[in-house]
């Protein structure tokens, strides 16, 4: 199986959820028996430079005729102008994380161009049901030509909290999309109350907004509480979310959300904005009761209000505490989402864009 990933996927001071989702997918893929070709193309995606376009066409021109590749979205998005005229030749799945139109601050054109390359592919592999759906509304995509493949989540021990309600947990790059922002703005308007709050997760992808969280958590007095940990992986998070006792998830967009299945995997509830593929992914517990809060995207206001009622309201706490525990077993591994794509792939073997 020949696949094409992002430069540096590794790289735990630039991992995102869909390297991560990579990662797990090769493993998966290699796991089940399969013979794996990553082909690793390092480049600014989805803006490449000339010479980083020329790296992508050389990657591609390796891949067999008539051969299947699947290839992740960030990368292939971008270029159709080598995207294409390689699918004329080989099978191209490509595979997307979030419509690349969705990215908070994202240029327009990134829509056209994703939508060609999407035309040219041989089918698609959606990371979420709620991306599927984008795709075919947001390009005209026929639905039998996208398969879903959600991300799995490792199971996981129960995570102890600290006091059982005031340590917040946010993990996520802090970028506009994830939307820190918001949250250190919804904090402020509950800074009266009892709590701390981590904010988890690469620094270095958006430079500007880093900057402008660390100037409203600075404004807002909020230095003592609110701690910007950057990146951690393996133990390191396995201790943040130990210790966690709510996940709050501000993003702006979001078309899974594995950080939410990571905390309900510890049983952990979530307080997350009602935006793309959350709600889904947040789902309900056996009794059909959700094991979170839902509050609308980019509101402080509603984001703070929720805060409120998790901090001040026990009978609320321990509710959502109760249908978190009764999620966990209901989710999905790994292996669930090696097959999907597995699936995808010997279906879509040989057929050419």
């Amino acid at each position: 199986m020949h696949v094409v990933v992002p430069g540096g996927i590794a790289d735990l001071s630039v991992c995102s959820g869909g390297n991560l989702y990579d990662i797990q997918l090769l493993d998966g893929l290699a796991a089940d028996g399969r013979v794996v070709r990553e082909l690793e193309v390092w480049g600014n995606w989805p803006h490449p430079t000339a010479a980083e376009g020329v790296r992508l066409a050389a990657a591609l021109a390796t891949v067999p005729d008539g051969a299947t590749v699947l290839v992740d979205g960030l990368v292939a998005c971008g270029i159709p102008e080598i995207v294409v005229p390689a699918a004329r030749r080989v099978a191209v799945v490509v595979l997307v994380h979030l419509p690349l139109g969705d990215e908070a601050g994202a240029a327009r054109e990134l829509v056209a161009r994703e939508r060609e390359t999407l035309a040219a592919a041989a089918g698609v592999v959606a990371t979420s049901p709620w991306t599927a759906r984008r795709l075919v509304a947001l390009h005209g995509l026929d639905p039998d030509r996208i398969a879903v493949a959600a991300p799995g989540v490792d199971p996981a021990p129960l995570a102890p909290g600290t006091d059982g309600a005031s340590h917040l947990l946010c993990v996520g790059s802090v970028t506009p999309t994830k939307g820190q922002d918001l949250l250190v703005e919804a904090l402020a308007l509950v800074a009266y109350l009892p709590w701390t709050c981590d904010l988890v997760g690469p620094v270095r992808r958006d430079p500007a907004h880093v900057a402008a969280v660390r100037a409203a958590v600075a404004r807002h007095a909020l230095d003592a509480r609110v701690r910007m940990t950057g990146p951690k992986m393996g133990t390191a998070l396995d201790a943040a979310y130990a210790a966690a006792d709510l996940l709050v998830v501000p993003s702006r967009a979001e078309t899974y959300g594995m950080v939410v299945t990571e905390a309900l995997a510890r049983g952990i509830p979530v307080l997350a904005t009602d935006v793309g593929g959350l709600p889904e992914t947040l789902g309900h517990d056996p009794d059909s009761r959700v094991p979170g809060l839902l509050v609308p995207a980019d509101d402080p206001g509603a984001l703070g209000g929720a805060l409120w009622s998790w901090l001040e309201e026990p009978l609320l706490r321990n509710g959502l505490q109760h249908s978190a525990r009764r999620r966990r077993g209901m989710l999905d591994g790994w292996e669930v989402t090696s097959r999907c794509v597995i699936e995808a792939l010997e279906r879509w073997s040989g057929t050419r864009g």
